[in-house]
């Protein structure tokens, strides 16, 4: 067969002083690719490294989401097991980057445009942190209201600054796995980019109209142009550079009584300001005290009543 080398270079065979050439030209090339860091490996292990940095998040005082604070957004997952069978099970999850290789550009920080997922990893860091940022001209530090507009920014550095965004789906541009409207990040702020809190009870959504929005508590995502809400779907999972993940896309779902279902509850995570733990959702709850029985300790001490006698019979005043 022509063209294919049946022997190693080393073999005196053929064109065997062009072969050694060829490989000589190979290794250069590799050599010269990996001082530069292009090597596939380098590329991954480079990405890593500063996407699964950790963050500290926001710490609010007033138990409130505020302009400028630095949120994760992490899905509850399943609230209970469904009686058909049909929804698997569906661990908590966080709002994450779903970055390659490609998605890194010249100044060492992610470009757009870049995918997004929902891991199962709920540890503060650049790929999970988000920041609250106004749209209407609020200045940083105000309450966030339901109903309000805002935009879902990436941190500072190696983030990018890249703006959470989703547009109406088309035969072209959807996502990957459920072809449903696709979510994803995009340098430039627009009207694309504007999100909206809503209050998670379909029944007292108008009373909580215009009220602040409480941190660490169940809330709706909605898109402000297409109105679909973000959700993390347990039945499409993508296959990561960091693992196996759920599937983000921007989509309502409702159950039999027209209200959202738990995929599309999510809660803005903040710091925890304590040591024992990271997040206020990994906050230990505060220790109950159990009362004891008789048979486990002391007796309570009951105040015995007399019965009364005749002799211990009040006085009265003769009338």
């Amino acid at each position: 067969m022509s063209g294919v080398r049946t022997f190693s270079a080393n073999v005196r065979v053929g064109n065997w002083s062009e072969d050694i050439s060829l490989d000589e030209d190979v290794l250069k090339d590799f050599l010269a690719r990996k001082e530069r860091g292009e090597l596939i490996v380098q590329k991954t292990s480079f990405l890593k490294r500063n996407i699964l940095k950790e963050t500290n998040l926001s710490v609010t005082a007033d138990e409130l989401v505020h302009f400028g604070d630095t949120v994760m957004l992490v899905n509850s997952g399943t609230e209970r097991e469904s009686l058909t069978g049909i929804d698997p099970f569906r661990h908590p999850s966080s709002l994450s980057i779903n970055a390659d290789t490609t998605n890194v550009g010249t100044n060492s920080s992610l470009v757009a445009p870049c995918g997004m997922s929902a891991s199962t990893s709920v540890t503060p860091c650049v790929r999970n942190s988000f920041i609250i940022e106004s749209v209407d001209g609020t200045p940083a530090g105000e309450p966030l209201i339901y109903g309000q507009s805002f935009a879902l920014r990436t941190t500072q550095g190696f983030a990018g600054e890249l703006y959470l965004k989703s547009d109406h789906k088309t035969f072209e541009k959807c996502a990957l796995k459920s072809r449903l409207q696709e979510v994803s990040l995009t340098d430039q702020p627009s009207f694309l980019s504007c999100w909206q809190a809503v209050y998670h009870d379909p029944q007292l959504r108008l009373e909580y109209e215009g009220c602040p929005v409480p941190a660490n508590s169940k809330v709706l995502i909605s898109h402000c142009k297409t109105n679909q809400c973000l959700a993390a779907l347990e039945n499409y999972t993508l296959l990561t550079l960091y693992g196996k993940e759920y599937e983000v896309t921007a989509h309502t779902y409702l159950d039999s009584h027209k209200a959202e279902r738990d995929l599309n509850h999510w809660l803005l995570v903040t710091r925890n300001p304590g040591k024992d733990a990271p997040t206020m959702i990994d906050r230990p709850e505060p220790p109950v005290e159990k009362t004891r029985t008789p048979a486990e300790g002391a007796m309570p001490q009951t105040v015995e009543e007399k019965p009364q006698t005749v002799e211990e019979k009040p006085q009265t005043m003769e009338g």
